[in-house]
């Protein structure tokens, strides 16, 4: 059975790096072996051949810093009858637990953020004929938990095409030390000459440098022809050396933000790093205050943070920007990451559609207790999800959410299970909206295709996390039920390239 899955694996790795289609080629023609993410015995040069980049870093305290996550445990429908959480989508677990993987290493249990793993694949939601939101709900066997079912909802956002109106974005490029590196600085440079290519001639790029101190490479240059030669032949000179001021850098991204503030445009700061702040600001708690000030702020401005690297990299930091900041949070571990995020999903990126939106799911009296899988770190209160003045998660076009709960139900439950409820502000016209969309879960709602890959996925990350409400989760039984899914897999790069990162954990995780 280990030979006949690990073979079914390797099929759709071929077919993933067949398939994977870029604005650009692929490093080396696979997806997370290239050059910047090298995997096996032998490291490319100027990375060592052990201990990831930089020799052992991946251990908590050696620089691979993640926040604590505890787990959102069962809850009684007759104490807690309702659930709420802030919404995002945020892709950085994804990409880091590949990184992992692809290194042969077990993945750091805190790296698991099991909505980001979910929330990295589109799926068939349908999308919204009116507003920015529309919710879809689903129901299934639960796979690791027989008698338990699993709840999805479904999220879908409305698409809005980052040429719609004009854009003002300042690159904010960490060029301290701990950027020395292809897969650091050089993925940095190679990621934001893409971001260049793919805007408009009405759109406006600042480029922001911080290590020892902060410089001022690019202040408003335009998007023409040759202003984007202008913009790169600045990329292209930068260089890393010196310690980390982080803070400082922010202030003037900031600064130069409002200076080109564009009145009904997409202002937005994009900062690339590693997260290792050392000079200035860099108390988690601070940097949320200076950041979060600037999101109440007249002139709104956006935050995307692109994270590189790994063995000297701060998670939590980049992480607390993306919340404090009304950004996203994606993790660029190569080049053909660096083109989902700024090419084949640009829009999603760049173009928030959603703000400040959040979940509410109450359950009927048929269902006995309920778990919310992942989201552990952004549970809101009643009153925070009643509030339309609370600050929680942004959702760019055209982008897939999903929630997933594990549910037990009341003997020969049937009827309505529960209501879900998303609560946003609709920013795609002229001023700020605040709506809301429902949608309800019923005993015979149907499962998908989606499901059942999205419990393959939990089931994964359940394993990965080593999570106490596993049960008879397994990599072998995973592998199995994708299989079933080979023409669903087939259909998606991604998906195919997850089967192929399964069968490798599967390696590292089940001994013999």
């Amino acid at each position: 059975m280990k030979k006949i899955i690990t073979a079914m694996a390797a099929l759709f790795a071929a077919v993933s790096v067949v398939s994977l289609a870029a604005c650009g080629a692929a490093p080396n023609g696979g997806y997370g072996n290239g050059a910047d993410n090298w995997s096996g015995s032998t490291a490319p040069s100027g990375q060592p051949e052990t201990g990831g980049e930089t020799g052992g870093g991946f251990e908590e305290g050696g620089g691979f810093v993640h926040d604590s996550i505890v787990e959102n445990g069962f809850s009684d429908v007759a104490e807690e009858p309702a659930s709420y959480f802030s919404l995002d989508r945020n892709t950085a677990g994804y990409s880091q637990m590949r990184n992992q993987i692809e290194n042969g290493r077990e993945v750091y249990a805190d790296s698991v953020r099991i909505e980001e793993l979910i929330n990295y694949f589109d799926y068939d939601f349908p999308a919204p004929e009116n507003g920015a939101v529309a919710v879809s709900t689903y129901l299934s066997d639960c796979p690791w938990n027989p008698g338990h079912k699993l709840m999805l909802a479904g999220i879908k956002t409305a698409e809005r095409a980052i040429d719609s109106v004009n854009g003002n974005y300042v690159f904010l490029v960490d060029v301290s030390g701990s950027m020395s590196g292809d897969s650091r600085l050089g993925l940095a440079k190679k990621g934001l000459k893409l971001l260049a290519d793919n805007l408009g001639d009405g759109d406006v790029i600042s480029i922001v440098t911080y290590a020892s101190g902060v410089a001022t490479v690019l202040d408003g240059g335009e998007c023409s022809n040759s202003g984007k030669a202008a913009v790169k032949a600045a990329i292209d000179q930068l260089k890393a050396g010196g310690s980390t001021n982080g803070s400082g850098g922010l202030q003037k991204a900031y600064e130069l933000a409002d200076k080109h503030y564009i009145t009904g445009g997409n202002n937005r700061v994009i900062i690339i790093s590693d997260g290792d702040f050392n000079v200035g600001i860099y108390d988690k708690n601070t940097l949320q205050e200076m950041i979060s000030a600037r999101t109440v702020a007249e002139k709104s401005v956006y935050l995307s943070v692109l994270g590189v690297g790994m063995g000297n990299m701060r998670d939590d930091i980049l992480e607390t920007l993306a919340k404090s900041g009304n950004g996203n949070y994606a993790y660029l571990d190569n080049m053909t990451e660096a083109e989902k995020v700024l090419c084949h999903e640009l829009n999603g990126t760049l173009m928030t559609v959603a703000k400040d939106a959040k979940a509410g799911v109450t359950f009927e009296e048929n269902v006995l207790k309920y778990r919310l899988i992942g989201y552990d770190t952004k549970l809101i209160s009643k009153d925070e999800f009643d509030d339309d003045t609370t600050d929680t998660g942004e959702i760019g076009s055209n982008l897939c959410v999903a929630a997933l709960y594990e549910v037990e139900l009341a003997e020969n439950a049937e009827g309505k299970l529960a209501t879900v409820e998303v609560k946003y502000k609709d920013v795609t016209g002229a001023t700020e909206r605040n709506e809301s969309v429902k949608s309800e879960v019923f005993a015979d709602s149907p499962s998908s295709d989606d499901l059942s890959f999205i419990a393959c996925v939990a089931e994964f990350g359940l394993v990965l996390r080593q999570s106490e409400y596993a049960k008879n989760a397994d990599l072998y039984a995973v592998l199995e039920r994708l299989e079933g899914l080979s023409e669903y897999v087939a259909a998606d790069p991604y998906r195919a390239e997850f089967v192929s990162l399964a069968g490798k954990a599967s390696e590292i995780y089940v001994k013999e």
